[in-house]
């Protein structure tokens, strides 16, 4: 059906609701517009769908959520998982609520219990909830740290983690199969409660879940650095229903929230974008942070998995961690400690993205840890775990990515900022009673391993001709390899697309050893690399940077002329 034809269907089909049909007349001239909301419907990939709020078949709203569903549902009946259920969770976004709630009565009206959080909660709590339930699945509305005309859907499976092959490909089989709106189920909550397929829950499942953080806990809090002073901002989000709760719970007396972004507001009204990859969320932290005297600073995004810090140097000014820097530093201090109480296992696994930091690997065999590599995407961490369960080859210890996502237990199966929280405070408190902070001992880290530093840059290509500009992006450099980035020789291509990885030299070509992924990673001399993706949540193409220096200032120089290579200037 073409855009327009699926245009009127909505503006004319009673089915949709009046303001929907009122929406969409509005638009009646504007046919750029009109095509941009109709040329398809909103996928629903491997994350779920994600995207623009508004009326029509290619943005999130009531009857693009009851349709995705709907195939869930479809699903789950076909794999006899009704009385196992669904937990549902949703976060501060417009429409959150609202989403959460039809996805309860699609499900019900199917046949399929529905556990649905009371209020807004973190991500990984809804994983943890998934497996402390025995659910057949969980669902996630949000968008994370999207701007704020986003809202999306996540679907997790039984083990907790995002789906992955090949039940990702069997659902959006069973959504794309429905094609009519008005054959998706729905009924009413009342009937739905009495039914007992709408079951409300919530402080329960907080208790359940902060009581099995608090077990990853390596050192207990001492008395003089109770007193540390934190920092701490949501972002308007969902961590502001727990992280508090848990710093008191582990002892920490001088914790500040930042009022301005304490409550829960889908407008994000203090931020441009709430993400705290972005150094600017911080303005209103860092106000509040000099005014305490705060030894560091953390936020995390609206759904609370993924986290960011800053920690106040010898001048009292505060510097910002990245995703890489994070992942090193809780690893070391994960490793290290466990090591020294005689509680790290023999068989202990580190898993990491094939985008995040070489520094990661050092540190793991330091420690004796074997270091696997995943593709992008947590879900493929959790799905590591799964594997090493099952085999009982491994014992996990720590995952992370460079995108400021990490997990420090198998409790969840996605990034948990709000653990993150826990053990970043405990890791800073364990230092300061050694006179050191978290600056000191990531300088301590890169002397003992090696002065690795990495970058990421994202360039944003919107709608249609977006898609097709990161398209040829993608194209251009997977077709004409080049043989030198800023004079690094590249030494091998990984194709993860053609899941091949190709020495340039010899031209030997061997399997990659991962699923197909639209990602290249170019290997090359003095332990530099760099890759390129497609963001699979975000119009946007992402370039990392990775070097090794003989010290702090050859790295950052390292670094920057990697960057500034003319061939990532695409426009």
């Amino acid at each position: 059906m073409e855009y327009l034809e699926k245009y009127n269907s909505w503006l004319t089909n009673d089915y949709f609701d009046e303001s929907t049909r009122k929406e969409l007349a509005d638009l009646k001239d504007n046919d750029e517009e009109i095509k941009e909301r109709f040329y398809k419907d909103l996928d629903f990939g491997t994350a779920g769908l994600r995207g623009v709020l508004g009326a029509g078949s290619n943005r999130m709203n009531l009857y693009t959520v009851r349709k995705a569903t709907q195939g869930i549902a479809n699903y789950i009946n076909k794999k006899d998982g009704q009385d196992r259920g669904v937990a549902i969770a949703y976060d501060s976004r417009r429409m959150s609520p609202e989403f959460a709630n039809e996805t309860a009565l699609c499900l019900n009206a199917n046949g399929i219990k529905a556990y649905v959080f009371e209020s807004l909660r973190p991500v990984p709590e809804l994983s943890f909830t998934v497996r402390e339930l025995g659910c057949i699945a969980g669902i996630v509305i949000t968008a994370s740290h999207n701007p704020p005309e986003y809202n999306g859907y996540k679907v997790y499976w039984e083990d907790g983690a995002q789906i992955t092959a090949p039940i990702d490909k069997e659902i959006i089989a069973e959504v794309n199969a429905v094609e009519d709106y008005a054959s998706v189920k729905t009924m009413d909550i009342d009937t739905a409660k009495e039914k007992g397929l709408y079951i409300p829950i919530g402080k329960e499942m907080d208790d359940k879940y902060i009581e099995t953080v608090k077990k990853y806990s390596i050192n207990p809090i001492s008395d003089s650095a109770k007193n540390m002073k934190i920092v701490y901002t949501p972002l308007h989000g969902s961590g502001i229903m727990l992280v508090p709760r848990l710093l008191k719970e582990l002892g920490f007396e001088n914790v500040y929230i930042v009022p301005e972004q304490e409550k829960p507001d889908p407008g994000f009204p203090t931020v441009a974008y709430p993400n705290p990859e972005d150094k600017a969320v911080y303005d209103l932290a860092l106000k509040l942070a000099k005014e305490v005297d705060a030894d560091v600073i953390l936020a995390t995004d609206p759904d609370a998995d993924r986290i960011g810090i800053q920690v106040k140097n010898s001048d009292g000014e505060y510097e910002i961690f990245n995703g890489n820097m994070i992942g090193a530093l809780v690893a070391e201090y994960i490793l290290s400690q466990r090591k020294e109480k005689g509680i790290l296992p023999s068989n202990g696994a580190v898993v990491k993205t094939v985008v995040s930091t070489n520094l990661v690997d050092k540190i793991a065999e330091e420690y004796g840890a074997k270091l696997f590599e995943v593709l992008t995407g947590f879900k493929y961490i959790g799905e590591k775990i799964k594997e090493f369960e099952a085999d009982g080859s491994y014992s996990y210890q720590f995952g992370f990515e460079e995108s400021y996502g990490c997990l420090i237990g198998t409790y969840a199966r996605d990034k948990d900022a709000v653990a993150a929280v826990m053990i970043l405070c405990e890791a800073a408190a364990y230092y300061k009673d050694r006179g050191i902070n978290l600056i000191d001992q990531m300088d301590n880290i890169r002397k003992k391993y090696g002065y690795f530093m990495e970058d990421v840059m994202a360039m944003t290509f919107k709608g249609l001709s977006g898609i097709e500009k990161m398209n040829e992006i993608m194209a251009d450099f997977r077709n004409n390899v080049p043989t030198e980035f800023a004079g690094y020789k590249v030494l091998k291509v990984r194709d993860y697309l053609a899941e091949t990885i190709t020495d340039i030299e010899t031209k030997e070509v061997k399997p990659s050893g991962l699923p197909k992924s639209n990602v290249l990673y170019y290997e090359l001399t003095d332990d530099a690399w760099f890759a390129i993706r497609p963001s699979g949540t975000e119009p946007k193409i992402k370039f990392y940077f990775g070097i090794k220096g003989s010290n702090k200032e050859d790295a950052y120089k390292k670094l920057e002329d990697l960057k500034n290579d003319p061939k990532f200037r695409v426009e």
